[in-house]
């Protein structure tokens, strides 16, 4: 992305972290540097369980996310699905290591 010199920056966001992140609002090309950065955040915020909620839909994202999960060396297990309270078909719990 570029910016035009008479554009103006984007403003930067902050949300807090918590045991939950939603990825409905994310771009699937996005979480590949998503997931790291908030499991590192997670982990330093001494949470070691979280949900990640990609929704049923095509599966596409959850099959994004289950590769990256599998590949991230913080990540100790993943279950798939979450039980029905917690989301189901269109959530992951995710145990990371501590620190």
């Amino acid at each position: 992305m570029s910016l035009d010199a008479d554009e103006p920056i984007p403003e930067v966001v902050e949300h807090p972290i918590g045991p939950e992140l939603d990825l409905h609002t994310f771009r699937p090309q996005d979480i590949s540097s998503l997931l790291p950065e908030y499991f590192s955040e997670c982990r330093r915020l001494g949470i070691l369980q979280v949900r990640i909620i990609h929704g049923k839909g095509t599966g596409t994202l959850r099959v994004g996310v289950h590769q990256l999960l599998e590949k991230l060396p913080e990540v100790q297990q993943f279950i798939w699905p979450a039980e029905e309270a917690s989301g189901s078909w269109g959530a992951t719990w995710v145990v990371l290591h501590s620190l």
